[in-house]
């Protein structure tokens, strides 16, 4: 199950820091992030512009919101900015008692600018009793201990644990502002310093690290990793987004950092195959909307001879459908897609029984010059062998028919001359099939070589325009 972190902080319009990188980060490691908002920042890569401080109210409205909805995992603590949101955030922590609490504990600014009154401050330094973890910088820590800001490792060192100890709490601390090529981080504990190397990364982009990397160990912490544990994966993971930044391109300024670099190369931005072909085949699909058949059958004035016409070439054409798509099953390279075929195959038959011979009398019928057509190009297609052909030639009727079925749905009533049959076009458990068949379908192409690709989309037109002809027939049999 993924687990569920709330992000109590502020925001950044352009998406590098507070509740927005919290959420990526959270999401990165597979985490359902939630987001209460202490305060609206006007802010961007170059700078804070205005603040907009909600009432305390609705920040406890908020808390409570998610915290009598939701079963929380994990709280990480960004941006407060003064004593009373200090005091009700603290509030709502000693009663609701999430599990895992981590504080980021925003009070200086990159520049050194002290962001809180001393009020504020001293309202922090207690909340860090709450927080299982506590992540400053060099200079929020310094702050919290009420000490210069350190200049070396050790002293920086010797500050967490001073903080560990007081607030009886972890402290990670964070080497970045330092100087050397090196970039060390750490937790910090009763039981010692817990260090975990790193390479300083060269950019400039480095907008919303801190927030990046306290939601990242509240989600890795929270998912059942040590805290050393998760430094070196969250460390891992900051380093690639460090070094993966400047290709965004966002803003002027000091940019963000690449949340997703480890999940985007897995993202796959391919147009699929059946929505390639849906494109390709828009006028034939314009020709099936504009056909008298089609048309007339929507507005109650088919003619019914022609109506059971079409029945009587349907029940036929079903029975051959129904053939291929146990082919189709035969065919299918998994025991899921085994399955979907043959559950296909069976509904199609029973599709047959419950409306076609409903409507008209299945004895002494013959296929029509157009039905015969596209039941050969069926068969034929599955008489290649090759499973991604078949199932091409197979989409076009799900795909076709759930789209007309979606456009007629809530246009007719029970009085409607055929809103029987309307309604079996437009039936939601036909267009889950229907969308099943199109990823199954994608699925095959993917896996296919560039040669059986393109029979795939020869054999996917075919069928859309034999679709279009046996919705022509009906009243074009005499002409």
């Amino acid at each position: 199950m993924s687990v569920r972190v709330l992000s109590i902080a502020g925001t950044d319009p352009t998406g590098g820091a507070g509740v927005q990188a919290d959420l990526k980060s959270i999401a990165a490691f597979g985490g359902y992030g939630m987001a209460v908002v202490t305060a609206l920042v006007a802010q961007n890569t170059c700078g804070v512009r205005a603040v907009h401080v909600p009432p305390t109210e609705f920040l406890e409205a908020q808390l409570r919101a998610v915290s009598d909805d939701v079963d929380i995992d994990a709280v990480k603590i960004g941006m407060l900015g003064s004593a009373p949101i200090v005091a009700v955030v603290d509030a709502w922590l000693a009663q609701v008692r999430p599990p895992l609490v981590v504080l980021d504990p925003v009070m200086v600014a990159t520049s050194g600018d002290r962001l809180l009154d001393t009020d504020a401050e001293d309202a922090v330094r207690s909340l860090c009793r709450r927080a299982d973890l506590v992540t400053p910088n060099l200079a929020e820590l310094a702050v919290l201990v009420r000490a210069p800001r350190a200049t070396t490792w050790d002293a920086a060192a010797a500050q967490a644990r001073s903080l560990a100890a007081s607030a009886q709490t972890r402290v990670l601390l964070k080497g970045g502002h330092l100087e050397g090529a090196d970039s060390p981080d750490a937790i910090v504990d009763a039981t010692g310093v817990h260090e975990v190397a790193g390479v300083r990364v060269a950019t400039r982009h480095t907008h919303g690290t801190g927030c990046s990397l306290s939601s990242a160990m509240a989600t890795l912490a929270a998912s059942g990793l040590s805290w050393p544990d998760a430094l070196t994966r969250a460390k891992r993971w900051l380093t690639g987004a460090l070094e993966n930044a400047e290709h965004l391109h966002v803003g002027r300024g000091n940019g963000p950092i690449d949340h997703l670099h480890e999940l985007r190369p897995h993202i796959d931005l391919e147009v699929s195959f059946s929505a390639e072909r849906w494109r390709a085949t828009a006028d034939v699909r314009t020709a099936v909307d504009a056909c008298g058949f089609v048309r007339g059958l929507a507005s109650g004035s088919l003619d019914r001879d022609a109506f059971a016409w079409y029945l009587g070439q349907d029940l036929l054409y079903l029975r051959e459908y129904s053939r291929v798509l146990a082919r189709a099953a035969a065919l299918a390279p998994t025991v899921d897609e085994q399955r979907f075929w043959a559950t296909a195959s069976v509904s199609c038959l029973d599709e047959e029984a419950a409306l076609h011979q409903a409507h008209v009398d299945p004895r002494g019928l013959s296929p029509a010059a157009s039905t015969l057509a596209y039941t050969d190009h069926l068969h034929t297609a599955s008489t290649t062998g090759s499973y991604a052909v078949l199932v091409a030639a197979i989409l076009p009727c799900f795909v076709l028919y759930t789209d007309i079925g979606a456009r007629w749905r809530g246009t007719f009533d029970d009085g409607h001359a055929y809103a029987d049959w309307l309604a079996a076009y437009g039936d939601e458990e036909f267009a889950a099939s229907s969308a099943r068949a199109s990823l199954l379908v994608d699925a095959a192409a993917r896996r296919a070589s560039p040669a059986e690709r393109a029979a795939m989309a020869t054999a996917y037109d075919r069928s859309m325009a034999l679709e279009r002809d046996f919705f022509e027939a009906p009243l074009s049999r005499g002409s």
